[in-house]
């Protein structure tokens, strides 16, 4: 039995939650530098010039990529072998985001979702566990921004709609979505399982780095396919127009019941943050 005590997590998910709002991921540059090749639009270069420059200021001053540092999301692989002394996982988890949302001086976004009175630490996280055999503790941490959270949706649809279905429903959601996301955006799809299942697949699928295809062959093709779509819908970086509305799709999907075809679109900004450590 592995033994990891509860500070060294509440440390480590400190240093995810500061780290991640301070750096943007390579695979994210890596995909504004290579978008930049192909955008047709002056504008669209323009934008993504900027976005490059913006992540490049926030590196070297250590200040956040964007105001909003989003609320945390963490994605958790309990090894069976690991033992976890002190506070609980959850109280662990919860209490490094607190210390470095407060140390990182990071806006804090959270509150109540009724009178809407602030929890003044970003807490309490969001934290989806899953356990798996070993002795290690993985942790995957997003900072989810909402301008892009709140163009995402849920649809149950009919197991006869099937492909064009889901991608008609996709493009629709994308659309709609426009310049609010503040593009060129990640999109997560969940298809399949039940409501909350579909939806935590879609959610887990923006934790995944761009550029990285699904392992099933047919849904690396959709993947391919959806985002040669969604580039030729025109709503461009920014919103400003051009040919790079979207970084990546990625899709995930679990099975379902024989009456239903839940689909979920999560859509995540230019600004796709997340880190993940193993302890």
């Amino acid at each position: 039995m592995k033994k990891i005590s509860s500070e060294k997590i509440i440390e480590a998910v400190k240093q995810l939650c500061i780290e991640a709002n301070l750096y943007l991921g390579s695979d994210v540059i890596n995909s504004f530098e290579e978008n930049l090749k192909l955008e047709k639009s002056d504008a669209g270069k323009n934008i993504l010039n900027i976005l490059i420059e913006n992540a490049n200021i926030a590196k070297e001053k250590n200040i956040p990529i964007c105001q909003d540092t989003g609320m945390a999301v963490f994605f958790v692989e309990v090894g069976q072998a690991v033992a976890i002394e002190g506070d609980t996982l959850t109280e662990a988890i919860n209490e490094g985001v607190r210390r470095g949302y407060t140390d990182g001086y990071l806006r804090k976004s959270v509150v109540s979702p009724i009178d809407r009175i602030n929890t003044k630490d970003n807490t309490p996280a969001v934290i989806h566990y899953e356990m798996v055999k070993g002795d290690k503790l993985k942790i995957e941490f997003a900072a989810k921004g909402f301008g892009s959270e709140n163009m995402s949706k849920m649809k149950m649809l009919k197991p006869s709609d099937g492909v064009d279905g889901i991608k008609k429903f996709i493009l629709e959601t994308v659309s709609e979505a426009g310049p609010n996301p503040c593009p060129p955006m990640v999109v997560g799809v969940g298809i399949g399982g039940t409501v909350d299942k579909c939806a935590q697949i879609a959610k887990k699928a923006l934790f995944r780095e761009i550029g990285k295809r699904s392992e099933v062959k047919n849904i690396e093709e959709l993947e391919n396919e959806l985002l040669e779509s969604i580039n030729k819908l025109g709503i461009g970086p920014q919103g400003l127009g051009g040919t790079t509305t979207a970084l990546d799709i990625h899709i995930e999907t679990f099975p379902t019941h024989i009456a239903g075809l839940p689909v979920v679109v999560n859509i995540n900004c230019h600004a796709s943050r997340h880190k993940e450590i193993v302890l």
